[in-house]
């Protein structure tokens, strides 16, 4: 039943692409970065299969994938910080996220925003999300907009050539997603655990000066 559901997605998608050509590729990564439920594994892989049909370019593709990246990132960014803070104080307990919970977020992101979006961007479910933080805490727009294009340009490019090199195959598709989601998952892991060490590295270098010069007659 879910499998047929995800064919007939699928096919609507390969549809949508094929008529509306690149601006269907935006419209439906711009859906996809914002919280409507559509998986970049049925769009991106369908716009790497038509590239294989030699109907589209991959340098097109994958630029427009980001482009729609950019625009459904922004919405969210654009709309967390028009509600700000007092009104996900309010009612954010039922959005699982209680005021003290939400303030620890907001302290971390305003640490760590950069690294955060980066690698936000290529974690299912997080991707959806990690733009609003973003937008509450005001993080710089260059740097939102630098860090969501990165992330994003890595993602639409694995699963733009997933679509190239497996064509209709959904079965198949899904395979490959996977194993490139788990290998996208443990990267960031080491990313993410590297920036940690680097970050407290340089956190006892500053106490440690710090110390220093407070120590000096």
């Amino acid at each position: 039943m879910i499998s047929d559901m995800l064919a007939q997605l699928f096919q609507l998608n390969v549809d949508i692409i094929e008529r509306l050509g690149y601006p269907g590729i935006v419209f439906l990564m711009t859906l996809e970065s914002s919280v409507f439920p559509i998986p970049s594994e049925l769009v991106m892989p369908q716009a790497g299969y038509l590239v294989f049909e030699g109907k589209m370019s991959m340098a097109a593709v994958i630029t427009l994938g980001v482009v729609g990246s950019w625009l459904g990132a922004l919405l969210n960014y654009v709309v967390a910080m028009w509600l700000g803070r007092p009104f996900f104080l309010k009612f954010g307990k039922y959005f699982f996220c209680p005021a003290d919970k939400f303030a620890m977020v907001e302290r971390f992101f305003h640490a760590h925003g950069e690294i955060s979006t980066f690698t936000g961007r290529l974690i299912p479910v997080v991707r959806h999300l990690i733009s609003i933080p973003a937008g509450l805490t005001r993080m710089k727009m260059s740097h939102f907009l630098l860090y969501t294009g990165i992330g994003s340009a890595i993602w639409v490019s694995i699963l733009a050539y997933i679509g190239f090199l497996c064509g209709r195959n959904l079965d198949l598709i899904k395979q490959y997603s996977h194993i490139c989601t788990l290998g996208v998952i443990v990267a960031c892991a080491i990313i993410i655990t590297v920036y940690v060490w680097l970050h407290k590295r340089r956190k006892a270098r500053y106490a440690q000066t710090h110390d220093s010069a407070t120590d000096t007659p």
